[in-house]
């Protein structure tokens, strides 16, 4: 069965969504902010959690309706199909938003939401009570300016938990940010990436996930694998042939440093369970990744130095940039790419502004991903 599928994404993410969707073969039928509706079976749902890196959720799209009232949101929302979906036992959750519309309470809708889909689902099994015991169907009702689209979400939990990050550090970047990140970059396989902030580890996990071409949701589970409208072989199906497809013979040349001991510890923890432990050279000391590979000439810098909001960063920071200006203006050929809060890094880098860059949010901190383009690499 064909479905309309929505791949949500962060603010600012939805053309690297949209290229990585597109590559998994499916139609794109539009972009919007924050999400990219394309069209897909089954297997779409499958693969699309498996492989969408930058996307934060696979949503299927239900219905779409005009309601101004309680009775049309009720009416709209009982007359969806729910019995194609959920089963006798399924437990339905509903969330939702409403911006700029005449019903704007939240849990009024919610509530109106739920009655819809018992006496939906009560009436065509038979039941005055649903027992809701079985597989979990977490329903979305976003109202804007009065127009409701009811979707299904498939993942479940948020599709940055890759399920390889054993230990995190304090303000860790979403896997989903980093990931981008890396695709927004120059980098490739047969260039050397270096990450001198790394913390847990998360940019350097993922670029070797990437070069490897390891499936970013592998080693996790999803909401939908236990629904009955997608069968489980369709799930193993394509989890062997992510398997089958890992990269384990291109050798990738990534490097990772942080001044904090207890966070390489747990990044190293982390690339290993990721399965790329081999993939990373952990570097520790101030600024020491960039000491690592002062003599190439192949280098991306991708990084998520601290933003300062916190007691002693601010120090940070400033030692931070000084080496960057150090390494950038030693070697020209150099590329930096920086996600940061600091509206004055490019006059603290290199003094002019940044060849590109794009405004993104790292969790609820509105930053600003710079793009500082090195000169051609000698040969």
């Amino acid at each position: 069965m064909m479905y309309e599928l929505i791949a949500t994404a962060t603010f600012g993410l939805e053309a690297v969504v949209r290229r990585e969707i597109e590559n998994l073969g499916y139609e794109v039928i539009k972009t919007e902010d924050g999400k990219i509706t394309y069209r897909g079976d089954e297997r779409a749902i499958v693969r699309s959690n498996l492989w969408l890196r930058a996307s934060d959720r696979v949503l299927i799209k239900l219905a779409e309706f005009d309601a101004a009232t309680f009775e049309e949101l009720f009416q709209g929302i009982k007359g969806i199909a729910w019995e194609n979906f959920v089963p006798s036992d399924g437990k339905v959750i509903v969330t939702g938003t409403s911006v700029k519309s005449t019903l704007h309470s939240v849990p009024s809708c919610q509530s109106i939401g739920k009655k819809a889909i018992s006496e939906r689902l009560g009436a065509h099994y038979g039941l005055k009570t649903l027992p809701e015991t079985g597989a979990e169907y977490v329903v979305k009702l976003t109202l804007l300016k009065d127009r409701v689209t009811v979707t299904l979400d498939t993942s479940g939990v948020g599709l940055h938990k890759r399920a390889y990050r054993l230990k995190s550090v304090e303000a860790p970047i979403k896997e989903t940010l980093a990931a981008a990140m890396i695709e927004l970059s120059f980098w490739r396989k047969d260039r050397i990436l270096v990450d001198p902030c790394c913390g847990s580890g998360t940019i350097p996990i993922e670029a070797a996930m990437i070069g490897k071409n390891i499936a970013p949701g592998l080693i996790r589970t999803f909401s939908s694998e236990s629904w009955n409208i997608i069968p489980k072989e369709v799930w193993e199906e394509e989890r062997k042939a992510a398997r089958a497809s890992i990269d384990n013979e291109t050798k990738l040349n990534i490097v990772a440093g942080d001044i904090d001991k207890d966070a390489l510890a747990i990044a190293k923890e982390n690339a290993k369970k990721a399965g790329v432990s081999d993939a990373i050279e952990f570097v520790e000391g101030n600024m020491g990744a960039l000491k690592k590979v002062d003599d190439e000439q192949n280098i991306i810098l991708i990084s998520n130095p601290p933003y300062g909001k916190r007691i002693g960063e601010k120090e940070s920071m400033e030692s931070i940039y000084e080496t960057y200006r150090y390494y950038l203006k030693k070697h020209s050929e150099w590329s930096l790419f920086v996600i940061t809060a600091d509206k004055d890094i490019e006059k603290k880098i290199r003094k002019k502004p940044a060849d590109k860059k794009r405004k993104l949010y790292n969790g609820r901190i509105e930053t600003c991903y710079y793009q500082f383009y090195g000169d051609k690499p000698k040969k």
